[in-house]
């Protein structure tokens, strides 16, 4: 959730970019005080100070609230620049860890809020296997430089592994409210799933 990690350029986008972040953040916090079910795309954008078609033109459903964000392509871009002589787990693990300091240290509370909302609402967790789904996709084209020489199968599996390393580090952290470092865990996850491969 919140700014991109790539900040736009020129006064249109950097505009378009405040409003989509405004959008998300009311959302998030009616979503706290009344409720996902109970919360109207009308309030959000009443909230936000935007018209229900303006929201619209940011997201097309109110799930997508609390599902949009430009991590996917940043995790992409740092798989694709890890150096080449790292093995493909090596390389998926640095970039999302990477990747998670970054979002972490600037958008901790919310992504805990998101992560929480996505978990525990039955609306948003039935569309967690297609945005994996979708994700999966995403790492596996990033490794495909790398990863010549293996099957399609088995990149496809070593990044289904590492998304599901990342999901579980998340599960973790907000079950335990975000007590534990979510970097730290995510280091554990992928230092359990090497384990997991050695046997």
């Amino acid at each position: 959730m919140g700014s991109s990690p790539t900040a736009p350029t020129g006064l249109r986008e950097r505009k378009k970019a405040q409003t989509r972040r405004t959008i998300q953040e009311v959302a998030l916090r009616l979503f706290l005080e009344n409720g996902y079910d109970a919360t109207t795309v009308e309030q959000i954008a009443a909230g936000a100070g935007v018209s229900h078609m303006t929201f619209f033109r940011h997201f097309p459903t109110k799930e997508a609230v609390v599902e949009s964000d430009d991590y996917d392509p940043m995790i992409a871009r740092l798989i694709e620049s890890r150096p080449r002589h790292e093995d493909c787990l090596t390389a998926l693990h640095r970039a999302l860890g990477e990747g998670l300091r970054t979002v972490y240290a600037a958008d901790r509370d919310a992504l805990l809020v998101r992560t929480r909302l996505i978990l525990t609402t039955p609306a948003l967790r039935a569309r967690v296997w297609e945005n994996q789904h979708t994700t999966q996709q995403l790492f596996t084209e990033a490794l495909s430089d790398r990863s010549r020489g293996k099957s399609e199968l088995a990149v496809r599996v070593l990044s289904g592994a590492a998304l599901a390393a990342v999901t579980t580090a998340l599960t973790l952290w907000v079950e335990g409210d975000g007590d534990r470092d979510l970097p730290d865990l995510v280091d554990e996850a992928f230092a359990a799933l090497r384990d997991a491969a050695a046997i």
